[in-house]
């Protein structure tokens, strides 16, 4: 089991209530204009600005599941250069390239 996992299962057994409450404070956010897909981009761009490394590779795994095609979700992590930096955006691009290759 991959780690990133292995640590989400820990916290939703730890903690059931929390995650629960978490669970339902997404859904809420969930909820609006937007799609599915398009939030699930959002997301990725945001985790790969922040260098969120284990949350950007969580949000590449959703965006699949969401319906992104994968040129959809490189292209939301190069979006971040102009705002964020050019280097950040190659450290989530070399993130993208690792998980690429295990979709």
């Amino acid at each position: 089991m991959e780690v990133r996992k292995e640590n989400w299962n820990y916290f939703r057994q730890s903690y059931p209530e929390a995650h629960r409450a978490y669970e339902e404070f997404g859904k809420a956010l969930g909820s609006g204009p937007l799609d599915a897909q398009t939030c699930a981009l959002i997301k990725v761009g945001i985790a790969a600005a922040s260098q969120f490394d284990l949350a950007l590779r969580s949000h590449i795994e959703k965006a699949i599941q969401a319906g992104c095609r994968p040129e959809e979700v490189e292209h939301a992590i190069l979006q971040t250069a102009v705002t964020v930096g050019f280097p950040r955006m190659m450290s989530a691009l070399m993130v993208w390239r690792e998980e690429k290759k295990r979709l």
